[in-house]
């Protein structure tokens, strides 16, 4: 078994993995405050509410996008685990080419993104991951990782619209009836959503240009993270949605890295 780790800015996700399957995921918080020791406990808490002996883990895998808390859990699998975990990083073989200026300073959970949706539908491609920065990532016809774009997230956007004006209230994120809002609180579910829903197609649409001219055909569109789905069910583009793309990517590239069959 497995542990893929997925280390985000605002959550961190935990999945097990028994070969390619995946047994059981968990979400938390992404927190400084937590020790090694304490994540640790956790972890074997999960662990066995799940059924599974700590000692059926025989590999963890780390993608992370917050340095300090991949020092914390690098910490905890070798206490805990007695292993040393494969960090995701540009430095290690991930069988793919990187196309960015500097590939040191591509998040490990775009590069975990990329292998995984290669791996499972192939190239061209456009993953969508919706989390506190919405990203797009493009992968070449051969699973090359050509690059992407960097956005604000969906619920980044709209706490920053109620932190930096006194009157707009911080309000739940769903979809309005209507688009034309009759309060405030309506006003802004259309300006955060129906924006953030056309600002991502619009997006695609640039991306699918650039990608037949290089590729001379359009990329399949993934989408993941914390609003992947919700986006996905107002969208009018054909997109699958993966839930547990990252996980899936540490999964792989631990496997690549440690010659697993």
């Amino acid at each position: 078994m497995i542990l893929a780790i997925d280390i985000g800015n605002t959550h961190t996700v935990m999945g097990v993995f028994e070969h390619s399957k995946l047994l059981f995921d968990w979400r938390v918080t992404s927190s400084l405050q937590h020790t090694e020791d304490e994540v640790g406990t956790y972890f074997r808490l999960y662990l066995k509410d799940a059924g599974i002996e700590p000692k059926r883990i025989t590999g963890i895998g780390i993608s992370s996008v917050v340095p300090d808390l991949t020092d914390i859990f690098a910490a905890m699998a070798l206490k805990y685990f007695k292993t040393e975990p494969v960090i995701v990083n540009s430095d290690i073989d991930l069988g793919i080419k990187i196309y960015y200026d500097d590939p040191k300073v591509v998040g490990a959970d775009r590069l975990c993104n990329a292998v995984a949706g290669f791996a499972k539908y192939g190239g061209p491609l456009i993953v969508i991951d919706f989390g506190t920065a919405t990203t797009y990532d493009v992968v070449a016809k051969n699973g090359d990782y050509l690059g992407g774009v960097i956005a604000p997230g969906i619920e980044t956007s709209a706490v920053d619209l109620h932190l930096r004006a006194a009157k707009l209230p911080k309000v739940e994120l769903h979809f309005p009836s209507i688009i034309i809002g009759t309060d405030t609180t309506s006003s802004m579910q259309s300006g955060i959503l129906y924006g953030a829903l056309d600002s991502m197609e619009g997006m695609v649409n640039r991306l699918q240009g650039e990608l037949k001219k290089r590729e001379k055909t359009e990329g399949k569109l993934i989408a993941t993270g914390g609003f992947s789905k919700f986006i996905c069910d107002h969208s009018k583009l054909s997109i699958r949605w993966e839930p547990s793309l990252v996980l899936e990517g540490v999964r792989l590239i631990y496997e690549k890295v440690k010659g697993v069959k």
